[in-house]
């Protein structure tokens, strides 16, 4: 079991920045690939961002690449999420998300099924 808890949230202008956190713990956090995934009203959770248990790859969904950064710290336990260029349409809870290592996750980074644990998400809001 791994507890999630993301942080830095919160309302900015359109082209502003903001680095969301994501806090693990509860088991091994080096043992875990990490995502971002983010739900704007009336819509599904999509995927934004994945980063591998070592940190030694990442995937980014085509809305976010070039703007987005995921990064993590495994000896703070803790994914991060730069997200720079922000525009309206990145309006949208964003959650953080674990998966157990296991040799197919990389046929399921993008989904939600691919992920067995879920922080209690943050809210991000870009006004123009």
């Amino acid at each position: 079991q791994v507890q999630l808890v993301e942080s830095g949230g919160g309302l900015v202008q359109t082209g502003g920045s903001l680095r969301l956190s994501c806090a693990a713990s509860g088991s091994t956090f080096s043992n875990y690939h990490m995502g971002w995934f983010r739900q704007a009203p009336g819509t599904e959770r999509a995927f934004a961002a994945a980063i591998t248990s070592n940190g030694g790859n990442t995937y980014y969904s085509p809305s976010v690449k070039g703007r987005f950064t995921i990064s993590r710290d495994n000896g703070k336990n803790t994914v991060y999420l730069q997200m720079n260029s922000l525009n309206l349409a990145d309006t949208a809870v964003y959650y953080c998300a674990a998966a157990p290592r296991r040799s197919d996750w990389r046929g399921y980074y993008y989904s939600p099924s691919g992920y067995d644990y879920w922080g209690q998400g943050t809210q991000v809001t870009v006004s123009s």
